[in-house]
Formats: C-alpha cells, sequence, structure tokens
C-alpha cells in the first residue's frame, strides 16, 4: 500500500531553518528530497552537509539556487513566521512570476507544540 508521503520529493535548497529541517525531515523518513544549492554548497552557516541530495548550482549567489527549486518543483511550501522578507518574500516572488503553484503559510499564532515540529501538517497544505 502506498501512502501519500510516498509519492512526495521534498525540495529544498538546503539554507538554515526551515529549509534544512524539510530536509532533516524527508531523510528521517526515508523520503526522497533535493534541489538545488549555491554552488560550493554555501549556506548562511558555512558548507552544507553532504547528506543533503542537492545539486549545486553555477552560480554561488542564492537567487539562483531558489529560481531553479521553484521551476523544478510542482509546487512550493512557503512557511513563515513574521513579516514576510528576505529570501522568503523572493521565492513568493519568483512563483508569483513564474506561474507555480505555491502555498504561503503564515505560522504566526500557532503554539511550539502544534505539530510538535512535525512537517506532516504542512505537507497536507502542499497543493495537488
Amino acid at each position: 500500500m502506498t501512502t501519500e508521503f510516498e509519492l512526495l520529493k521534498i525540495v529544498s535548497g538546503g539554507q538554515t531553518g526551515a529549509d534544512r529541517a524539510a530536509l532533516d525531515w524527508a531523510i528521517a523518513r526515508g523520503l526522497a528530497h533535493g534541489g538545488w544549492c549555491p554552488n560550493g554548497r554555501k549556506a548562511e552557516d558555512g558548507v552544507m552537509d553532504p547528506r543533503y541530495q542537492l545539486i549545486e548550482t553555477q552560480s554561488a549567489n542564492y537567487r539562483s539556487r531558489t529560481i531553479a527549486n521553484v521551476r523544478d518543483s510542482d509546487a512550493t511550501l512557503i512557511p513563515n513566521l513574521g513579516p514576510l522578507e528576505g529570501g522568503t518574500l523572493e521565492t513568493l516572488r519568483i512563483a508569483e512570476r513564474t506561474g507555480r503553484e505555491f502555498r504561503l503559510i503564515q505560522l504566526d499564532g500557532f503554539s511550539d507544540n502544534e505539530g510538535g515540529g512535525d512537517f506532516s501538517l504542512l505537507v497536507a497544505a502542499i497543493p495537488r
């Protein structure tokens, strides 16, 4: 029997925070994961761990990585806490400009216990 999670591939740029948490969540459950990351596996906290199955773009800039991940995904889930800004806002704008499916989930007002750090609740919100 196939579960809906078996049909998923988590695509992420591997940045700190939600990006990395999504990859860790997929790895812990044996789910397919991948995506694009900046050349040199550049991240805000240094070089990304090779256990993340990401492909390096030719550029070291974050925007190239984001464009490739939005382009190559069936849909983009954008969890956000606080004001919509920085890379999160850029991801939304790229999805809008390219006409790609996306879902923005504003997490303000959720307690730390809701979902218990489990991405299952967010995965359920992915457009199909």
